[in-house]
């Protein structure tokens, strides 16, 4: 007997299937109130569920910047967390609950605010690199994914750009001799992350959660701070599966490039990098501090200064995943998944990529898939395995391949070869949007997992095979979270990545399971070293 058939006779996947598909509005009434650890707090009941939003996990006292996150103050009179909490500051990514340097917020949507059930907890981080984004996006209300796996879902928002991951350390150290207040400055944003899991952890069975059963999980940048706390000591023990969806982190950024960016940006604010530029970087006005994030990167050579996690010494003493696997996390099942066509979401912003011609193509391609590979042995292999493909077609699958599942290869051969489980998807869905010229493109799992096709501007719209496909995603999500397989009686047998299979689950209508998908692809590409862009 197979696992899927095992998952029928137990109904666990009957069970998921009679969930209701969408969340109906009028089933709650009232606001429910929870004692947590810091103090009472007062949400909604709406949708169908309890929901919570903009609760305080952190708080910045008046000498927080580029510090390690605090628990806050408790309170005595009710906290109403009836809205989002602020955004980071960000560039050019206005948000509707506004932007500030007080921005330690979690939402949370559960079934019943009661501590009667323990439920599985869905803890998602968002995208948008380390640079932009919130939890307060429309395609992560956890609504209609509660009820359709009676789980808890969580989102954040955290510390972002400079503000969360300016490495300031080694200036201070050259400045007064000695490790000080801004020895953590680095990797600030990754430090939120872990106490708001620590929030979930003294807290969330109070709603409903299990603090036993957490995963996190996260897409493009939210995956990417996920595999960057496999590898962090002050993260283990925080959550038990973990998910990433188009967002890998094989190698942190040096101390090194790490202090060369501290240094372009204190001089974009008109600083020194010496005692007096340290003291002003840290009390200068939140604008100015925006505005300096588009100075020229040192490193990448061209405007707009990355910012990620530091391998600092101080939090991060390792590359997440060079030369290998961390051992701390090799016991917590891990998915790590990736879309057929990453890059028609980023690069098909210019309509001019639709329509290159061969004579272009040589060109074009070294800046976007970041490996020093000669373009004329890709194009070549390209026309070979694919004679039909456009110029621009090429285009698209090298940049993927080359930039984007190249990370994601990394990481399942290093979990694989030490042994630890781990599953791998790619979506070859495509979406109706635009014409279907994108393809599978980045962010397409989101609303999928999230059970958002309906939001307006959905990227899968909301078509009767976009649900079908949120119910395969959704479903194998809830029972990863709540078993640590994703097998659902939906899907064929999902075997762990093998270094022999290299068994990968190919997210379509209707999934199949493959062995080796696009491994020309993959051969090409492991020609050359990879290193991750900003590292």
């Amino acid at each position: 007997m197979n696992r899927r058939d095992s998952l029928k006779l137990l109904g666990v996947a009957a069970g998921l299937m009679a969930a209701p598909a969408l969340a109906k509005t009028g089933q709650k009434t009232g606001q429910p109130t929870v004692m947590t650890q810091a103090g009472p707090v007062i949400g909604q009941a709406r949708g169908g569920v309890d929901v919570f939003l903009g609760l305080r996990y952190g708080q910045n006292t008046g000498q927080a910047r580029f510090r390690p996150p605090v628990k806050p103050e408790p309170w005595t009179k009710p906290y109403i967390a009836d809205h989002y909490g602020a955004a980071a500051p960000q560039a050019d990514t206005p948000d509707p609950y506004g932007q500030s340097e007080d921005c330690l917020f979690l939402n949370i949507w559960t079934p019943e605010a009661s501590p009667r059930k323990r439920r599985p907890v869905m803890f998602y981080i968002h995208g948008g690199a380390y640079n932009t984004g919130s939890g307060g996006s429309p395609l992560y209300d956890g609504t209609n994914l509660a009820l359709r796996g009676d789980v808890i879902v969580v989102t954040i928002n955290h510390r972002l750009n400079a503000f969360g991951y300016l490495y300031l350390a080694r200036l201070e150290r050259e400045v007064t001799g000695a490790p000080g207040p801004l020895a953590f400055s680095g990797n600030c944003g990754q430090l939120d992350i872990h106490l708001a899991l620590e929030w979930v952890r003294d807290n969330i069975a109070a709603f409903g959660g299990d603090p036993d059963c957490v995963m996190v999980f996260g897409q493009s940048g939210g995956g990417a701070k996920i595999a960057t706390m496999m590898a962090t000591p002050a993260a283990k023990g925080l959550f038990h599966r973990a998910a990433t969806m188009s967002g890998q982190q094989v190698t942190a950024s040096g101390p090194g490039n790490a202090t060369l960016r501290a240094i372009a940006f204190l001089s974009a604010l008109g600083l020194k990098p010496d005692a007096d530029g340290l003291k002003q970087v840290q009390t200068r006005p939140v604008a100015d501090l925006v505005a300096a994030l588009k100075a020229n990167d040192p490193v990448i050579g061209k405007g707009g200064l990355y910012f990620g996690p530091v391998l600092d010494e101080a939090v991060l003493f390792r590359h997440p995943f060079w030369p290998d696997a961390p051992d701390q996390s090799a016991a917590i099942s891990m998915m790590i998944g990736n879309t057929h066509d990453e890059t028609r979401a980023f690069l098909g912003g210019d309509p001019h990529n639709f329509e290159l011609t061969w004579a272009e193509l040589p060109a074009k391609l070294p800046p976007q898939y970041r490996v020093d590979i000669d373009p004329y042995l890709v194009i070549d292999t390209y026309r070979r395995l694919y004679p039909d493909m456009s110029p621009s077609d090429v285009f698209f699958a090298a940049t993927t391949a080359g930039r984007s599942w190249r990370g994601a290869i990394e990481e399942l051969e290093a979990r694989a070869k030490s042994g630890a489980v781990t599953y791998a998807y790619q979506v070859d869905w495509k979406t109706p949007k635009d014409g279907g010229q994108l393809g599978a493109p980045h962010t397409i799992d989101i609303p999928l997992v999230f059970r958002t096709t309906n939001v307006p501007d959905s990227i899968t719209t909301d078509s009767d095979d976009a649900r079908k496909m949120a119910d395969l995603f959704s479903d194998a999500f809830i029972a990863f979270a709540r078993t640590g397989s994703p097998q659902t009686a939906s899907l064929p047998d999902w075997t762990p990545y093998s270094m022999e299979k290299r068994e990968t689950l190919l997210m379509d209508l209707p999934p199949q399971l493959a062995d080796d998908p696009r491994g020309e692809e993959r051969r090409l590409f492991a020609r050359v070293p990879f290193i991750q862009q900003g590292t």
